[in-house]
């Protein structure tokens, strides 16, 4: 490592990352509780911080690490999803190569967690820190349990450490993940009750509704998505089917609500005969009841250069719609994350440390 490199912190990142990453972390299956290695190291690199680790099962699990009295908050989660087959990098072990640092998490989101505790060792300010488990999958509550537990209510900005390319983040699309389960009437094929009868056909009507309701939105000039993410059903072609399933998500436009969608898509043809679970409801940045003043005025006090929004969906808006001031800010593109050769530029990462460390310790 060259000595530019040794001044920037950067050799000091990527030992942090090396380790990161070579804890599995994938969720699913989120193997993992409050007694994990994981933690036991966390705390060794963060002596003097006050630490508040919260097991909420099922391997999620949030770990707030407090030196002084800060108001500012750094949110990074340490799972990841899983490692895919074929990789040309072991997926748990960094592999730096042509300015790059490859592995599982590298860009989403270790490489900005290795960059924290980098700050955390090289800087005495006050500093706060919530590494949580469970961004990845389903049945996540790390960050909604601290918000509602008030354990949030004392800061006055929260950074969420997503990737952005190091600009500050204030909007981005909700996620809304939903089941539908229908009923139908079984029988033969050959009666005409098939038509009305048949679960998969009110599965049909009401997917063709939903598909129309995006488009109107798209037509509207909102970036609203919706996706079919499974359909499955029936028995065969000649039995009328007397069930059938769907999976979905809506992805929503700031400003736009995940309840109003999930009520008027009751009201969409074939609703009426299906029965709906919400798998994952997390709301759009800003939230309707909460805007994004006070997270652009803190970047301009720091001087923060700023994107133009994100289409996925991060915590960030956990915090915001608690009416906690919350924007996105960390190393890497999202396009790098989730796939075969998951990795992050080490020009990132030095910039992403220059930027935390620029928070922390009040440069502008």
């Amino acid at each position: 490592m060259s000595a530019e490199a040794a001044d920037s912190g950067l050799d000091q990142v990527l030992a942090h990352l090396e380790t990161l990453v070579g804890f599995d972390t994938q969720n699913p299956p989120r193997d993992l509780d409050g007694d994990a290695p994981l933690f036991d190291w966390l705390r060794e690199q963060l002596p003097g911080f006050a630490i508040e680790l919260f097991d909420h099962g099922k391997g999620r699990v949030s770990f707030h690490a407090r030196r002084g009295d800060p108001d500012l908050l750094f949110n990074v989660h340490l799972d990841t999803v899983p490692a895919l087959a074929g990789s040309e990098f072991p997926p748990h072990q960094l592999t730096v190569r042509d300015g790059r640092a490859y592995g599982r998490g590298a860009c989403d989101i270790k490489g900005a967690a290795a960059c924290l505790l980098t700050l955390a060792q090289r800087s005495e300010a006050p500093l706060a820190l919530l590494f949580t488990t469970d961004e990845e999958g389903a049945e996540g509550c790390c960050v909604a349990e601290f918000v509602a537990g008030g354990h949030a209510s004392g800061y006055a900005q929260v950074v969420v450490a997503e990737p952005t390319q190091c600009l500050a983040e204030f909007r981005h699309r909700g996620f809304l993940s939903a089941r539908g389960h229908f009923h139908g009437r079984g029988g033969h094929s050959s009666e005409p009750r098939a038509l009305n009868d048949n679960a998969i056909h009110q599965l049909a009507r009401w997917t063709a509704a939903a598909l129309t309701a995006a488009e109107s939105a798209a037509t509207d000039g909102r970036r609203n998505c919706f996706n079919v993410g499974t359909v499955e059903g029936g028995v065969k072609s000649n039995v009328i089917a007397d069930h059938a399933h769907i999976f979905w998500s809506a992805r929503l436009a700031p400003g736009d609500s995940n309840e109003d969608f999930l009520a008027a898509s009751r009201e969409w043809p074939g609703a009426a005969h299906a029965e709906w679970t919400v798998s994952f409801s997390g709301p759009p940045l800003p939230t309707g009841d909460h805007g994004d003043g006070a997270a652009r005025d803190f970047a301009r006090r720091h001087g923060l250069p700023t994107g133009e929004g994100l289409d996925f969906w991060t915590e960030a808006s956990l915090f915001g719609a608690a009416g906690i001031p919350a924007l996105v800010l960390g190393p890497g593109n999202i396009e790098q994350a989730h796939v075969l050769n998951e990795w992050v530029a080490l020009e990132q990462l030095e910039t992403c440390l220059a930027r935390y460390t620029g928070l922390v310790n009040g440069d502008v």
